[in-house]
């Protein structure tokens, strides 16, 4: 930078400092320049081709090793993050069907409450009374019901030996 610097200030003091001087002036200096890379003589290259089929490559333990303990710890790395990732994406698949399962038993709450509300619409006393008198069905008189026996010490499952008892008949017939 200070050898442009001097170049300028001589041109100025010849009264010669223009662009064009100055353009001229870096040319000269860019030639300089690729004359002392070269040399006097310009580069020439050829084209060698060289025949390294006979060559036999000598083995290297020391790089063969390397190569092995980076493969082992590679595959290590691999299975390990093969495992992580199936765990990553059956806890994923577990909670998709845990969310399942859950919709699927509000549904069936959701469906026995409806059930419900319909067994005690259909079992109301009121309901069948009615029912009963469109039909052309009266109420009981006294007598007329006959409950079966009571057994409530007995096992459900045991069998049970079947009998029948005839009404009496009212007497003014």
């Amino acid at each position: 930078m200070a050898a442009a610097g001097v170049v300028i200030d001589r041109l100025r003091e010849k009264g010669q400092w223009n662009a064009q001087a100055v353009m001229e002036h870096n040319r000269w200096l860019f030639a300089a320049q690729q004359r002392a890379r070269r040399g006097p003589t310009p580069e020439v290259f050829f084209d060698k081709r060289l025949d390294n089929s006979r060559l036999v490559k000598a083995e290297d333990p020391v790089r063969k090793r390397e190569m092995r303990s980076f493969t082992v710890a590679a595959v290590f790395f691999f299975a390990l993050l093969m495992v992580y990732s199936w765990q990553h994406f059956s806890s994923i698949e577990y909670g998709y069907h845990i969310e399942t399962e859950k919709a699927q038993l509000q549904h069936l709450q959701e469906e026995n409450h409806q059930l419900g509300l319909t067994e005690a619409q259909l079992t109301r006393s009121e309901r069948i009374d009615r029912l009963a008198h469109q039909i052309g069905m009266q109420s009981p008189q006294p007598g007329q019901v006959v409950s079966a026996p009571a057994m409530i010490d007995a096992d459900p499952n045991s069998p049970v030996l079947a009998s029948m008892t005839i009404p009496a008949l009212p007497a003014n017939r």
